[in-house]
Parts: structure tokens; C-alpha cells; sequence
């Protein structure tokens, strides 16, 4: 007879002894917390064999578990970790490797939390590294190039661009060695340059290379297996087929991207992967989804300075903003504007995403009472000007766009 607890037991322990942290996927952030804690525990006592390994395992899970809920404390953990692994190295490959597992959580930073200093960060923890393993080479020469293309898509210069997209496909070329997690990640990031790029320039090539991975990693990516993979592959899939139908008026490619984002939230449930599940909604659906949608998304990215964390709430508030003002509750919109001052004015909120973002909102209330009460909305233009600038300098372009939707010229409307 099948008995799961014990058998499941076994495929854990099995899992535990590879380098492949996939499984990871197949797995809720409560339980990768609770392995995160494990390893930790064991790499630091005295009776540890291989004390390196398990910190740096330990340091993996809680990147891993901050990635999927955006916890800070979790990415302070796996910084700590990282660093107890560097301190137990007992050769130049395994110096290497603690050096690029401290560039990872920095890259991992400047995702969850903006600050391109992050970044520059990480290119420092990778350079004169020296490699004794090609796998150790690759893992080096993939995080440059993930690296890279987050510093050339801040900057926008078509130079740097391409550059990035040659460092990818260079990385991608020798990725044979790497675990299939890092892979897939590397793939992931050189079909978002390529896009990105593609539709700026209308470049069929580049858009043909991201379907091309983006189709490969769907079709490799179990959903029994790899779910957040498969997920993640989708949704930029289906925010490519969303780009290319608005700049061709097409309505029916629309409908396949939204169909793409869809499939994507099926793959797994918003507690399986709480950042995951709000990105996805982020970039598909979000300007129609229910309020209680948005407020769900909002509560499980409540970690102050997190990126989507600011994206989610300004769009719950722009939704509660059309709301009122569709129904004329001019009180409503006030009492919406009170909450914003408040949240402002508590201590420890002044990060400067959340700062952006609640400016954004502020604008769009202060607007919507406008065209209700027939009053001037003042400050309008500067609150939006001051959260664009602020999304820039933090490396946050999605926000800045947000910013400059809201501007009264881009619905055409006088500025106030």
C-alpha cells in the first residue's frame, strides 16, 4: 500500500540532495520557510560535514521564499546566509560561487525593492571571479548578463540593448551546465529584453527569438512540475501578444493575450505564490478586476518599499477613484484622500516606491473631485512630475509609466 506521508518524505529527502532546487515549485513559501530554517539550523552547528554547502542552500531557499511573497526579513536571512557560506570556503570555485550567490540576492533586491545601486552591487560581487568548474563559469556569466540587461533596460540606449541581448545569448549558448532553475530564469530574461526591444522597434527577429523561447520553456515547464516556470513564461507571452495587438488595433490578438494571462493564473493558487499571482494580475487583467481582486492582491504585497506592493495599490485606488466618481460620491473621494494622507504620515512609510505611488493616487483623486465639483485640482502636475522622477531614480520604469498615464495631457485634458 501507497503511504504518502512516508513516500513524500522520501521524494523531499531525495530532492534535498540536489543541486536542482525545482522542486521548490511543487512547494507552498510556508514550506520552503520551513526547509530555509532546516538548513540553517544544520549548516551552523558544530557537527555540520559540509557547513559551505548548507549555507548556501540555506541562502537559495530564502531568496526563494522572498521572491514569491517579497518578505525583506527573508531576503536579510538569505544575505546572512550567503555570507556565513563565504566564510566556510575552502577553495577559489567555492569562493566563486558564495560571491555569485551575494550578486543573485542583490539582483533579487533591486526586483522586489527598486535601487539601481543594487545592481551595480551585484557587477561588483562578479567581477575577478576565478572559476575552477565550467558550471560555476556559466553560473558567473549568466547572472552578468541577467545583470546587464536590468541596467540596459533603466537606461534605454539602443547600445546597451543590444549589448545585453548579446550577453544572453552568449549566456544562454553555455547554459547546457546549468541547473534547469537558473536556465530558465536566464531564458525568462532574455525573452523579456527581446520583447521589450522588439516592439520598440518593431524588429520581427527579436520578437520571433522571444516566442521561440517563450514557447520552449511552456512546453518543458510541467505544470505537475514546474508550475511557476510555466506561469511566469506565459504571462510574458501573453504581455507581447497584448503589446503587439494595441500597436496593430487588433482586437482578436488582444483577446489571445488576455486568453494567455488566464491560462497563466491557472497554473497555481495567489497563496502558492503570492508575488507571482499579483504579477501575473498586474499584467494582464488588473484595470478590470473586482476591488475585492485588487484588495486581495494588495494584502499579500503589504511589505513596505515593495515594488508590486505600490503597482497593486495604486491600481486598487485608481479602480476605487473611477468608482466614486462614476457614482458622483464626492465624499467618497475625499474619504479615499484621507486614507492616502494618513498612510503617508505613519512612520516607516516613507519608502520611496510606496511615496510614488501614493502621489499617483493622490493625483488621480484630486482630479476625479475636479471633474465632479467643477473646482481646480492643484498641484496636479507636480505631484505626478515628483512621483515620475522618484520611479525613475529608483529603477521602477512600470510605476513611472503609471505616472505618466495619470498626466492630465495624456487623457487630454488641461493640466490644472
Amino acid at each position: 500500500m501507497f503511504e504518502f506521508g512516508r513516500d513524500l518524505r522520501k521524494l523531499f529527502e531525495k530532492a534535498r540532495e540536489s543541486e536542482d532546487l525545482g522542486w521548490l515549485e511543487l512547494i507552498g513559501p510556508d514550506l520552503v520557510q520551513i526547509e530555509a530554517r532546516r538548513e540553517a539550523v544544520d549548516a551552523g552547528r558544530v557537527s555540520a560535514r559540509r557547513p559551505f554547502d548548507g549555507w548556501m542552500r540555506a541562502s537559495a531557499l530564502w531568496r526563494e521564499h522572498a521572491r514569491r511573497t517579497g518578505s525583506r526579513a527573508s531576503l536579510e536571512r538569505a544575505a546572512s546566509a550567503a555570507s556565513d557560506a563565504a566564510r566556510q570556503t575552502g577553495d577559489l570555485d567555492q569562493t566563486a560561487a558564495a560571491a555569485i550567490e551575494s550578486a543573485a540576492i542583490h539582483l533579487l533586491r533591486f526586483d522586489l525593492f527598486g535601487g539601481p545601486a543594487t545592481l551595480t552591487a551585484a557587477l561588483s560581487d562578479l567581477q575577478a571571479l576565478t572559476c575552477e568548474r565550467a558550471a560555476t563559469r556559466s553560473s558567473a556569466a549568466a547572472l552578468h548578463a541577467r545583470v546587464s540587461a536590468r541596467r540596459a533596460r533603466l537606461c534605454g540606449e539602443t547600445s546597451a540593448l543590444m549589448d545585453a541581448a548579446a550577453l544572453l545569448d552568449a549566456a544562454v549558448h553555455d547554459a547546457r551546465v546549468l541547473p534547469p532553475p537558473v536556465a530558465d530564469e536566464l531564458r525568462l530574461d532574455r525573452a523579456a529584453l527581446l520583447l521589450e526591444a522588439g516592439v520598440a522597434r518593431r524588429d520581427p527577429r527579436m520578437l520571433d527569438q522571444a516566442g521561440r523561447d517563450l514557447r520552449a520553456l511552456v512546453e518543458t515547464a510541467s505544470p505537475d512540475q514546474r508550475p511557476l516556470t510555466r506561469a511566469r513564461a506565459l504571462a510574458l507571452a501573453g504581455a507581447g501578444m497584448v503589446a503587439l495587438a494595441n500597436l496593430a488595433r487588433d482586437t482578436t490578438a488582444a483577446a489571445q493575450g488576455r486568453a494567455l494571462f488566464d491560462a497563466a493564473a491557472d497554473q497555481f493558487t495567489p497563496d502558492h505564490s503570492p508575488l507571482d499571482w499579483a504579477a501575473v494580475l498586474l499584467a494582464g487583467v488588473a484595470e478590470h478586476s473586482p476591488l475585492i481582486v485588487l484588495a486581495q492582491a494588495e494584502a499579500m504585497t503589504c511589505e513596505p518599499g515593495l515594488l508590486l506592493g505600490a503597482l497593486v495599490r495604486e491600481r486598487r485606488l485608481a479602480a476605487e477613484a473611477a468608482t466614486a466618481e462614476a457614482l458622483g460620491d464626492v465624499r467618497g473621494l475625499v474619504g479615499l484622500e484621507a486614507a492616502v494622507h494618513r498612510r503617508l504620515s505613519e512612520p516607516g512609510r516613507a519608502r520611496p516606491l510606496d511615496w510614488a505611488a501614493d502621489q499617483i493616487s493622490m493625483a488621480k483623486l484630486a482630479m476625479a473631485r475636479a471633474r465632479l465639483t467643477g473646482t481646480p485640482a492643484r498641484m496636479v502636475g507636480l505631484m505626478l512630475a515628483e512621483a515620475l522622477e522618484t520611479a525613475r531614480e529608483e529603477g521602477a520604469p512600470a510605476l513611472a509609466d503609471r505616472a505618466v498615464l495619470a498626466m492630465p495631457e495624456a487623457a487630454g485634458r488641461p493640466a490644472a
